[in-house]
């Protein structure tokens, strides 16, 4: 039996992209040529690179690709599953252990995240053949453990491997971080984080209130309340926004309420009726909006250029508004996705 395959879904940067998009593209290319390498002197002889991120095709969904890919396998292959863009920070160790699960034989799994993984290995590849129409790799692991029973295990510093490269905000957040790889970092510096230090002054002051809304968890707030002087004024809403997607329960946010209300424009002032800055998740947002399926979400371009508050160079009218409204509000307002409002918090407030 040969050693584990691995597969990772990547898009390279492809010419004529949007600015931000092929900038997002470009480090993570250069992040997928840092895991061959962190996973060829863990013992991995054989790779496939997969066109797209694995969920990219309108018509076949995460769970048949993988399924498909699983079908072309033997029976007691081990695979290591990982898309563009995830666990930047992996470790030397990581790999190793993940290379020894896919290789153990057994009915074992290992990911870096049971609830919303990112990289996960499998001791036996023909179990995949049978995932059902899963829209994204988040679900995986519970799906192997609650209906394929095998034991799914984690690894260690979940914290650590939450951190993605998703968006170009990811990347800002991520340039500063010991252990990216260089390449990562380089392309890094192209991008600022625009309400940062005006954040940071919040939290430092006594008398100041953090707002945060999205997608956080016990977590962040739990570091928050030990690391910063000011109040914080915490909206958890959407968690498991993706691998809930199938529910058939429509998201909703409390702020997206308020704006349906007030409009998109308004977003600065009830910003400022309730903190002296703000840390938003705007894909929240967008799902109250319009539903969880980002095919019906404005462009990723758009989304990309909002987290940086570039409102001109957004195109969908109802997130310019939302976008401008951020950038000329009396108090910071950082917008972003669920890396921000996770781990990414404390990227942003610690500097």
């Amino acid at each position: 039996m040969s050693g584990p395959l691995l597969v990772i879904f990547h898009q390279p940067p492809r010419d004529g992209e949007p600015p931000l998009s092929h900038l997002l593209a470009t480090a993570r290319h250069a992040l997928v040529d840092h895991h061959l390498r962190l996973f060829g002197r863990a013992g991995v002889r054989r790779v496939l690179i997969v066109a797209g991120r694995g969920t990219d095709a309108m018509d076949v969904t995460y769970g048949q690709r993988l399924a498909g890919i699983a079908a072309q396998e033997r029976p007691g292959q081990g695979v290591i599953v990982l898309g563009s863009g995830a666990v930047p920070l992996l470790a030397q160790a990581d790999a190793r252990r993940l290379v020894e699960t896919a290789g153990a034989g057994g009915r074992r799994a290992l990911t870096n995240n049971r609830y919303s993984s990112d990289v996960c290995a499998v001791s036996d590849v023909a179990v995949l053949r049978n995932l059902p129409s899963m829209s994204s790799d988040n679900a995986l692991p519970r799906w192997l453990d609650e209906v394929a029973g095998l034991r799914v295990e984690e690894l260690p510093g979940r914290q650590r491997l939450a951190l993605d490269l998703d968006t170009p905000l990811d990347l800002a957040l991520l340039g500063g971080v010991v252990g990216m790889p260089a390449a990562v970092k380089r392309l890094a510096r192209l991008i600022e984080l625009p309400r940062a230090t005006a954040l940071r002054a919040v939290t430092r002051d006594a008398r100041g209130e953090l707002l945060v809304a999205g997608r956080t968890s016990a977590r962040t707030i739990s570091w928050l309340e030990r690391h910063t002087r000011c109040r914080v004024r915490v909206l958890v809403e959407e968690r498991g926004l993706k691998t809930a997607s199938g529910s058939g329960r429509h998201p909703r946010s409390v702020l997206g309420l308020l704006l349906d209300a007030r409009g998109p424009g308004a977003l600065g002032s009830i910003v400022a009726e309730l903190a002296d800055g703000a840390i938003i998740d705007s894909r929240v947002l967008l799902a109250h909006r319009l539903g969880a399926d980002e095919r019906s979400w404005p462009s990723a371009e758009d989304r990309y250029a909002s987290d940086l508050l570039l409102a001109d160079a957004v195109e969908d009218p109802w997130l310019a508004a939302l976008t401008r409204s951020a950038a000329a509000a009396p108090v910071p307002i950082q917008l972003g996705a669920h890396t921000l409002v996770g781990p990414g918090v404390r990227l942003v407030l610690r500097g």
